[in-house]
């Protein structure tokens, strides 16, 4: 193998808050070149092709090893001078691992970047395209991959959805919530969702994919309809976004309601304006359950829930699609402005940059 070299971001200053976009000193990332190392036994050189946008990865940069004991870290840190991490769909280009030729699209944790070397075990699975019409190969990233995993894995196994439930789901617009919309209405059958999404736009679009009402958490009227909508309490809530809307709904649950912890967007951006939860003492009162889950520990179900939700599609029980998911076409100098967009709500379903 030859020497490679490529064009990476890399993390420049650990974020107080949101990344700051700025070339000089002061700015989250640096755009760099590097020397790429020989591949090593079981390793693959590849080209990110579409890139996943997660939130999370705010969290991955926040973190540092010093000050995070490794049973408490789900995925590594992000320290200084690292590429930045990101799921990604990429294309082998170069191959030291048997089952894995060059030319094969993989799915797994790369980084921003032209080209980037991984091991073979960080290649989650193999892709091809699919024969599904109307069905693009990005599906695998979002409805038919870990957002939809996540939705289902939250539903059934966290807080155990019935069709007796009421539920809410915040982040409803986004790539898990739409799944877990859809999952507990055209698939649990539960007898009432409700989702809460950032415009009237996605609440409209929600409802179509099935809540049977959606509220638009920045109305001046949110308050009062989202009491208005649980005035009966409900049985569940789906989390996404953790923050004052968590806390609402502490207030909006029945005894022995159960709250899916699965993301805590409102509280990422790791500055002083963080709150902590006013209604916490609902928790004690109502013996409420929370309980925080990550997809990691369902990975094994990956192509099992994939072919259930991919049945569900053929039978027409839930959307998939582009109507479900935003592709940007983003050259590698655009990434972090790209992926930034997540935390501004301009996106339906799962966002994913194109790399041109």
């Amino acid at each position: 193998m030859e020497v490679q070299k490529s064009r990476q971001w890399i993390l420049q200053n650990k974020p107080q808050g949101l990344p700051i976009l700025d070339r000089g000193h002061n700015g989250t990332f640096a755009l760099v070149t590097a020397t790429l190392p020989q591949l090593g036994e079981n390793q693959v050189l590849v080209k990110p092709v579409y890139l996943s946008n997660d939130p999370a990865q705010q969290v991955w940069m926040s973190m540092s090893t010093a000050d995070c004991h490794p049973e408490r870290a789900y995925a590594p840190p992000i320290e200084v001078g690292d590429p930045i991490a990101a799921f990604a769909i990429a294309e082998v280009v170069e191959s030291q691992c048997a089952r894995l030729s060059p030319g094969i699209l993989v799915y797994g944790r790369v980084s921003w970047s032209d080209l980037a070397i991984i091991d073979e075990k960080d290649c989650f699975f193999t892709l091809e395209s699919p024969t599904e019409k109307g069905l693009s190969i990005t599906q695998r990233m979002g409805s038919l991959g870990l957002s939809g995993l996540t939705a289902y894995y939250g539903l059934y196994d966290i807080v155990n959805a019935t069709a007796n439930d009421s539920i809410v789901i915040s982040g409803a617009a986004g790539a898990v919530g739409i799944m877990a919309v859809q999952i507990a209405k055209r698939i649990i059958g539960c007898k009432y969702v409700i989702g809460i999404a950032g415009t009237d736009e996605k609440c409209r679009f929600v409802e179509k994919l099935g809540a049977d009402v959606c509220l638009n958490y920045r109305s001046s009227s949110f308050e009062a309809d989202l009491q208005e909508a649980t005035k009966d309490c409900v049985d569940v809530y789906f989390d996404n976004v953790g923050g004052r809307i968590l806390d609402m709904m502490l207030k909006r649950l029945k005894a022995q309601g159960r709250v899916a912890a699965c993301g805590a967007i409102a509280n990422y951006s790791n500055d002083d304006s963080q709150l902590g939860l006013a209604n916490y003492v609902d928790v004690v009162t109502m013996r409420l359950k929370i309980l925080g889950f990550n997809v990691a520990d369902y990975i094994h179900k990956s192509a099992e829930v994939s072919e259930i939700l991919l049945q569900a599609w053929k039978e027409g029980k839930i959307v998939l699609g582009a109507e479900t998911e935003t592709v940007f076409e983003s050259r590698l100098e655009e990434v972090p402005h790209t992926w930034l967009e997540i935390f501004k709500g301009g996106n339906k379903g799962k966002m994913i940059t194109k790399v041109i």
